[in-house]
Parts: C-alpha cells; sequence; structure tokens
C-alpha cells in the first residue's frame, strides 16, 4: 500500500512537469518526462507509467470542455464557450466540439466531472423524471 501512495505521489510529480508555464498539458512536455523516465527506468517502471498516463487523462479531461451539439460548432463559438469555462474555472480550458445527433437541439458542456446540459433532450429527460 505504501509503495502505491508513493507511486502515486511521484506521477502527480511527472504531471506537474509535464505542464506548461501556464499550467496546460502539452506534447512536448510529455514527451520530456517519458523519455527521461525511459532512461533512468525506476523500479515498478510499469506501474508508473500506468499511474501516470491515468492522471493524466484526468488533468486532461480537467484542462478540456467537451461541447456536444447536434451539429458541428463554429470557432467562434467554441472560442466563446472556451472563454466562459476559462473565466468560471480560473484556469485555461480548451473546447472540443462532439456532433451528438441525439441532444436534437442546444448543447450539452462537460468539463472534467461536471456537466452543463442546456439540451432539448435534457430537458425532457428532466421532465420525463419528475412527472414519474
Amino acid at each position: 500500500m505504501k509503495r502505491d501512495k508513493q507511486i502515486s505521489q511521484l506521477a502527480k510529480k511527472l504531471v506537474a512537469l509535464s505542464k506548461d508555464s501556464e499550467g496546460i498539458i502539452t506534447g512536448s512536455k510529455v514527451d520530456q518526462v517519458l523519455s527521461g523516465l525511459k532512461q533512468v527506468q525506476p523500479r515498478r517502471y510499469l506501474a508508473l507509467l500506468k499511474c501516470y498516463l491515468e492522471h493524466i487523462r484526468r488533468e486532461i479531461a480537467l484542462q478540456t470542455a467537451e461541447v456536444s451539439a447536434p451539429s458541428a460548432l463554429s470557432e467562434e463559438a467554441l472560442k466563446a464557450i472556451e472563454q466562459h469555462y476559462s473565466t468560471i474555472y480560473g484556469r485555461s480550458i480548451r473546447a472540443r466540439s462532439i456532433t451528438e445527433k441525439s441532444l436534437i437541439a442546444g448543447v450539452r458542456v462537460r468539463v472534467g466531472d461536471d456537466l452543463y446540459d442546456a439540451s432539448i433532450a435534457g430537458q425532457l429527460s428532466r421532465l420525463a423524471h419528475q412527472v414519474n
């Protein structure tokens, strides 16, 4: 158990090294961390890599607004969404558009574990739950 905690702590430090000066995970920083790990190959190398990947995925999810809409959004709309959620969270958020026809109209935005649903499908679902 103690070893797993040590691996998790080391993985978190590696994630911190994977961020640029603005606190954003970048591919070049991740490449540097991975090449450094490959050279050193610490004990429990594979377990550390798995833990690092898990923490990187979580951090990227916190830095990304996945915007689901029935059709593709314009670059201007994505920029406005980025600015809005960056203000809310107090950190840089990048928006990524996902086409989801089942939403009918409106958008659904996920940032990490937070979900903001302003879609017709979401409203219909909430109405259905209130009636039951």
